[in-house]
C-alpha cells in the first residue's frame, strides 16, 4: 500500500468512526486499515490516533494531518478528473508547429476555423523550418511538407499534395526576356529557396518533354518562401515558389509564371503527432480539422493556379500568333 492509499484509508477511518466500518466501505479488512495507520505513524514518527476498544480519537498532530490529507486527496481527485476530461472535451493550450510557409497560408486559416468550433482551446503556434522533437512534447502536432517520411513511431496523416512553380516579376522578364524551354534558364538569374523538402541547387523540372535535371546558382538564397517571393517581385531573378506562396502574386499580377507548362518539386503535406494511445481531445479534434479543411485550401489554390495559367497560355498563344502574322505580312 502506497502513501496515497494509506491517506485514503486514514481519512475513511475517521469518517466512518471505526476500522471495521472503514474496511467494509472500502471492501477491505480491519487489519489492513489498522496496518495503514500504523505505517503512516511509523513514516511520520508521530501518533495520529488514540485507540481504545470503544472509540478512536485524533491526536493534535492527527487532526492537522487529517486536514492536509483531505485537501491532498481532493486535489488528486480534481487532477484525475481534469486529465480524464482532456480526452472527452477540447480545452486548454494546443501547442502546434509548422514550417513557415505552410503555416502562414494553410495552418493559420485552419486554426481560425478550429477555434470557431472549439473556443475553449487556446493556440500556441511556432513556425520554423526545423522539425521539432515531438517526443520531447515541445509540440502536440506538427504540420510539415516532405516528399516522404522516414520510418518512425511518429503518427502521420497525409493532408494533401502540392508542387512548386517558377516565377518572375514582369519587370525582370521585360528586361531579360522570357524563357521558353528549361535550357533557357542557364542565361537567367535563378534565386534559391533553401527548404527541408528540397536539394538547394538541384531543380527537377517536369513538363511536356519529361523531366529535366538542372543545377542552378543565383545571387540570392533564402529559407522562407515568402521572403523569396519578395526577392522575385523586386526583380532579382527567377525563383521556385510553392503554389501557396505564389498564388497571391500571380492573382495580383506582381508575379508571372515562367515555363507555365512545367512544375517542380512535388511535396506532400503531413500532420504528425507522437502517439495513437491516449490522444487528448484537443489534439484529436485539431487533426480532424486539418484533415477536413486543409485539403480544401490546397484544392482552392490549385484550381486558381489552373485558371490563371490557362489565361496566361491563351495570351501567349495569341501573342505568338500575332507576331507570326506580322512577320509574314507583306509590306
Amino acid at each position: 500500500m502506497d502513501t496515497l492509499q494509506r491517506m485514503r484509508a486514514f481519512v475513511r477511518i475517521i469518517e466512518a468512526g471505526s476500522f471495521t466500518a472503514a474496511a467494509q466501505s472500502l471492501n477491505s479488512t480491519s487489519g489492513v486499515m489498522s496496518r495503514a495507520v500504523s505505517e503512516l505513524e511509523t513514516r511520520l514518527r508521530t501518533r495520529l490516533l488514540n485507540r481504545s476498544t470503544r472509540r478512536l480519537a485524533l491526536t493534535p498532530a492527527g487532526g492537522q494531518y487529517l486536514e492536509r490529507c483531505v485537501q491532498i486527496l481532493a486535489d488528486v481527485e480534481r487532477a484525475e478528473e481534469e486529465a480524464s476530461r482532456a480526452h472527452e472535451r477540447p480545452a486548454g493550450t494546443l501547442h502546434m508547429h509548422s514550417f513557415a510557409g505552410i503555416g502562414q497560408h494553410y495552418v493559420l486559416p485552419s486554426i481560425s476555423r478550429y477555434r470557431a468550433q472549439h473556443p475553449e482551446v487556446t493556440v500556441a503556434l511556432t513556425m520554423s523550418q526545423r522539425m521539432p522533437d515531438l517526443f520531447q512534447r515541445s509540440s502536440d502536432v506538427s504540420v510539415i511538407t516532405a516528399l516522404s517520411l522516414p520510418d518512425s513511431d511518429i503518427v502521420s496523416h497525409l493532408l494533401g499534395s502540392t508542387f512548386s512553380i517558377l516565377c518572375a516579376s514582369p519587370m525582370y522578364l521585360k528586361t531579360h526576356g522570357v524563357p521558353r524551354v528549361p535550357a533557357d534558364l542557364d542565361r537567367h538569374e535563378c534565386l534559391i529557396l533553401k527548404s527541408p523538402a528540397s536539394r538547394v541547387h538541384d531543380w527537377t523540372i517536369d513538363g511536356p518533354e519529361g523531366s529535366v535535371e538542372m543545377q542552378v546558382n543565383g545571387p540570392v538564397q533564402v529559407n522562407i518562401p515568402e521572403a523569396l517571393a519578395v526577392a522575385i517581385r523586386e526583380g532579382m531573378g527567377i525563383g521556385m515558389l510553392p503554389v501557396y506562396a505564389a498564388i497571391e502574386g500571380l492573382r495580383s499580377g506582381t508575379l508571372v509564371r515562367v515555363l507555365a507548362r512545367h512544375t517542380l518539386q512535388k511535396t506532400n503535406v503531413y500532420a504528425l503527432y507522437p502517439s495513437r494511445k491516449y490522444v487528448d481531445a484537443k489534439t484529436k479534434t485539431w487533426v480532424e480539422c486539418l484533415r477536413t479543411y486543409l485539403p480544401q485550401l490546397i484544392a482552392r489554390d490549385l484550381a486558381l493556379l489552373g485558371k490563371i495559367t490557362q489565361e496566361q497560355l491563351a495570351k501567349e498563344t495569341s501573342s505568338d500568333a500575332s507576331e507570326m502574322e506580322n512577320r509574314y505580312v507583306c509590306p
